[in-house]
């Protein structure tokens, strides 16, 4: 992801990335930030079952490595379809005390409505959410990070309370078995973005 914006921010700008995936870190730190050294990447070393095991920082107490109000867009790509209940909350919080008065951010679930319930009960899609969890579903018991699932109207009252509103519409992917929507299994919020109160609210606790 950030390859592309190489060609498309300037060198006032600057990209942050940060994830458990110690390889993924150290390939972006050597072939992107060696030539765009407004291009930081690191690793944040928190527990993740599938990914990081043996992470030292618990996820609901870990915080962004970035100041309050410090980013014009933040964007999670396949994180919160391996993230619990709990934790996705928390990084909510987070991720609108990162952005900047009216900043956005792109972020992708696995959601659950009406039209992807009916699909996979009709034994369509490529992944199977079967085991209830509270507050969301998940295709492995054992292991609930590996795909984890959201009921649509949850996430949209999470986006309500932390501040974030919702610009329509979403864009729903092909995983459950769509034969129309975006390329790839993930549903996508496209663009939600930091609202005025919630504003009042951060700038308070700086």
């Amino acid at each position: 992801m950030g390859l592309p914006l190489t060609g498309y921010l300037n060198r006032e700008d600057r990209d942050a990335g940060f994830d458990v995936a110690r390889e993924a870190i150290a390939w972006c730190a050597e072939n992107i930030s060696g030539s765009h050294l407004n291009f930081d990447f690191r690793v944040t070393d928190v527990q993740n079952k599938r990914y990081n095991a043996q992470g030292n920082t618990r996820r609901e107490t870990s915080a962004f490595p970035c100041p309050h109000g410090s980013f014009d867009v933040v964007l999670l790509a396949s994180v919160f379809t391996h993230t619990l209940p709990a934790d996705v909350k928390h990084y909510m919080y987070e991720i609108v005390r990162v952005l900047k008065p009216g900043g956005r951010s792109l972020i992708t679930f696995f959601l659950l409505n009406e039209e992807s319930s009916a699909l996979s009960k009709e034994g369509k899609g490529w992944t199977k959410f079967e085991h209830e969890m509270q507050g969301a579903r998940t295709t492995n018991v054992e292991n609930p990070e590996a795909a984890i699932a959201y009921p649509e109207a949850l996430v949209r009252d999470l986006y309500g309370e932390c501040g974030l509103e919702l610009r329509e519409p979403l864009r729903y992917g092909t995983g459950c078995g769509r034969t129309t929507g975006m390329s790839g299994q993930q549903d996508v919020l496209m663009i939600a973005v930091k609202t005025a109160s919630r504003n009042r609210l951060t700038q308070g606790v700086r």
